[in-house]
């Protein structure tokens, strides 16, 4: 592996198509405002680099990037990649991972609207993120421990779990297929419409109107908090342990929850059943 260590670079494509190539401490920056510093690029190590250019990681086949920083001019950063482990990273630049396969995000920071989209095979722990239309038509993801803040997140997923995470979201998990949620704070308007086999499991739920138009909805000793209107046209099987606001025409299965403020049955074609599960209440229909 070839060593270079403290350098700068600022010129358009500067390690093009470069191979088996060890970076410390090198800045991708400067007045010559290049783009696409490592470009059709194999086998790249990057230790301590600070990437201020646009599109420095583009095709890239084996990618380790640690203790680095991606600032708001880094637009772009990872797309068409794959095999990619980032440690320890600041990833701050718009639409930052696109298009890459196998890639695995440890111990780092996101600011990046747009992040994620049509990923393949992502693993993040202990990571924190803000962004819109955050990891949208990815699939094949696992989440543990990682703390998310905006809007439209998760949406057309497929095959995801995560657990033990925080999300403050608006529109989560729409039309999101075969997603498991285990342990997780979700706070969120529209949690999950549209989702087919989503799952929440010993989870906390808030926020208006979750879990609509849902078709293999599955709730296991979750908590709902401030939820109104919930299960709406949905397909479920739910143990809820806190009390409701209100429950709307759920479309088929069972709902188990100690109290509901309010059931709304205004279309016929609701034949789900809400069980109230308090001493005191008797099955509602």
């Amino acid at each position: 592996m070839k060593i270079i260590e403290g350098a700068r670079f600022g010129e358009e494509r500067a390690l093009y198509a470069s191979k088996d190539l060890i970076l410390k401490n090198v800045s991708f920056d400067g007045e010559e405002d290049g783009e696409s510093a490592l470009k059709e690029s194999r086998n790249i190590e990057a230790e301590n680099c600070f990437c201020n250019l646009r599109y420095p990681f583009w095709h890239i086949n084996k990618l380790k990037i640690a203790d680095s920083e991606m600032t708001s001019l880094c637009r772009a950063a990872l797309w068409y990649s794959e095999d990619i482990l980032i440690k320890n990273t600041k990833m701050h630049g718009i639409k930052a991972l696109r298009e890459c396969k196998r890639i695995g995000i440890y111990d780092s920071d996101i600011i990046s609207p747009e992040f994620g989209w049509f990923n393949d095979n992502v693993t993040m722990e202990n990571a924190t993120a803000e962004s819109e239309y955050f990891m949208m038509r990815s699939r094949n993801l696992n989440f543990k421990k990682v703390s998310f803040k905006g809007k439209y997140s998760f949406q057309y997923i497929e095959n995801a779990t995560f657990e033990n995470c925080t999300f403050d979201t608006k529109d989560a998990f729409w039309h999101s297929k075969n997603t498991t949620v285990k342990n997780c704070f979700v706070k969120g308007e529209y949690l999950g419409w549209y989702a087919e086999n989503l799952t929440f499991i010993d989870c906390v739920i808030t926020g208006t109107q979750p879990l609509c138009y849902c078709k293999g909805l599955k709730l296991i000793n979750c908590k709902m908090l401030d939820a109104d209107l919930c299960f709406e046209k949905s397909e479920t099987e739910a143990t809820i342990t806190t009390p409701v606001i209100s429950i709307k025409n759920p479309y088929k299965g069972k709902i188990f929850v100690p109290e509901a403020g309010e059931i709304i049955r205004d279309d016929p074609a609701s034949t789900g059943e809400i069980i109230l599960t308090a001493p005191s209440n008797k099955q509602a229909g």
